[in-house]
């Protein structure tokens, strides 16, 4: 008892030490805060997150897209208070609406936000607000939070579930996406990409505008997991009328006139942008999860929740106590590639054997697999495939192994060369703008588009609007062309 009251101390006492000697200024605040990070340590971080970050959820290919993005958010780095810091725009290939960034200059939106933006200055307030968070290190702070947590108490205690499920990826790595800013930050960084976005002569009204159209859509995470807008971003009391009212000062600081909001523009440049799931990167249809590019297929249990990502696919059993992961794997073969994964998870081999999963090379193996929530058994299938090695792994408590193990087992046995054409080719959705040529209320205009009646109020939204709004003539507006 002695010696565990001696270590606490001890913690103690290096925990104030470090609160004395880890302080920083804040760039834009000017105060002195905790910061266990220095910039070439944020920096570090941020290279080492974005590794992960584009791996598991995969970049947009649109270099011209990429392009104009990269250029407005540098306009703003600029003039920010942290212009010497190199910062890197992308674009993820996510449905799901929102923008990150992470420590060290990362910043990125994903293609589902950019659908649902309607002019330059929304998306300069979005960006200039992603760049904020990084300017006043609001990543960084959280993140030495958390380390003096893991000091002090230890990770497995201290720490909140999102950080007991994802530490240890890439040093927080994809977690970083997942972490949940302050109330007070988002104010912050609300203010700042009013600042950001008004400096380089956008109206920063249209940001208010935008954030009226998130609570009316309340904007969730996404079949491929990646963390929706209100998930990592709490909406801050009156956060139209303070974004409002921070437009009207900054306004009047920088004496701007003329103010740009570059409707057309920006709306030209994200015409033909994919909308929603992209079936081209997989997609489940009748209880069978089809890869088009890749040409393969496999069974998904029922009533299994799919996570698909450009990494990994997850299926989830509903009591969530039973797991199947399906990913590429490393090897020249089936038989490496699980003495591979043996060594790495340290696993105990129950049963190994070479078999053929229709006509290919596979590896069957069974393994238990320490944790800390006690042993885990893992059946794994590592089959070749052409060129690469697949592997699924089915997991689950020790003692509720033999009930899933079929499921496990019809799932890995029925995997297969997708040859079907009209599963391969297959088109995803995309926003197409169009002009109106007759003005009317917005509903009229879709409904002269040929938009369904079911999708007149998702399509409202959309545009930032309501159905019942006027539309003059000349006016471009966004529809949803049907894939496949």
């Amino acid at each position: 008892m002695k010696d565990m009251k001696r270590t606490r101390f001890i913690i103690f006492l290096l925990i104030i030490v470090l609160l004395f000697i880890s302080c920083a200024v804040n760039p834009v605040t000017g105060k002195r805060e905790l910061m266990l990070l220095s910039e070439t340590d944020e920096i570090q971080l941020g290279k080492q997150s974005d590794a992960g970050i584009v791996q598991t959820y995969g970049v947009y290919n649109d270099p011209a897209l990429t392009q104009y993005v990269s250029e407005i958010g540098q306009k703003m780095v600029k003039i920010s208070h942290r212009p010497g810091l190199k910062f890197e725009f992308k674009v993820m290939d996510s449905p799901v609406i929102n923008a990150f960034a992470v420590p060290g200059g990362f910043v990125y939106v994903t293609r589902g936000i950019l659908a649902y933006l309607n002019n330059e200055a929304e998306f300069a307030g979005v960006l200039g607000h992603e760049i904020g968070h990084v300017t006043a290190r609001h990543s960084a702070k959280q993140y030495s939070k958390a380390q003096l947590f893991q000091l002090g108490f230890g990770l497995g205690s201290a720490l909140s579930e999102t950080f007991r499920k994802y530490a240890g990826i890439a040093n927080f790595g994809v977690g970083m996406l997942f972490l949940k800013f302050s109330r007070d930050n988002e104010r912050q960084a609300d203010q700042l990409g009013v600042e950001y976005s008004t400096r380089v002569g956008y109206d920063a009204n249209e940001m208010a505008n935008f954030f009226a159209t998130l609570e009316r859509m309340q904007p969730s995470s996404g079949a491929d997991g990646l963390p929706g807008w209100l998930s990592t971003h709490p909406n801050p009391a009156d956060r139209v009328a303070a974004v409002r009212k921070t437009a009207k000062e900054w306004q009047q600081k920088t004496g701007a006139t003329n103010l740009r909001i570059g409707r057309n523009n920006y709306l030209r440049k994200i015409d033909g942008i994919v909308f929603g799931p992209d079936p081209r990167q997989g997609y489940v249809e009748n209880n069978i999860f089809y890869h088009p590019t890749m040409k393969f297929q496999f069974p998904v249990p029922v009533n299994w929740t799919v996570n698909n990502t450009p990494a990994q696919v997850q299926m989830v059993n509903k009591k969530q106590d039973a797991v199947i992961l399906f990913q590429a794997s490393a090897g020249t073969s089936p038989g490496e590639a699980s003495s591979q994964f043996v060594t790495k998870t340290k696993g105990t081999v129950v049963e190994k054997k070479s078999i053929t999963v229709n006509g290919s090379p596979a590896q069957r193996l069974i393994t238990d697999i320490a944790s800390e929530q006690g042993t885990i058994r893992v059946l794994s299938y590592f089959i070749k495939k052409n060129k690469n090695i697949f592997v699924f792994h089915g997991y689950s408590a020790q003692t509720g192994f033999p009930q899933y193990q079929p499921l496990f087992e019809t799932t890995m046995r029925q995997f297969k060369r997708l040859t079907d054409a009209r599963k391969i080719n297959v088109k995803p959705d995309r926003v197409r703008v169009k002009k109106v040529t007759r003005a009317g209320s917005l509903k009229n205009v879709l409904l002269a588009l040929k938009v369904p009646n079911d999708q007149l109020e998702p399509t409202a939204l959309l545009n930032g609007m309501h159905l019942t709004d006027r539309v003059p003539a000349n006016t471009l507006v966004k529809i949803i062309e049907k894939g496949r």
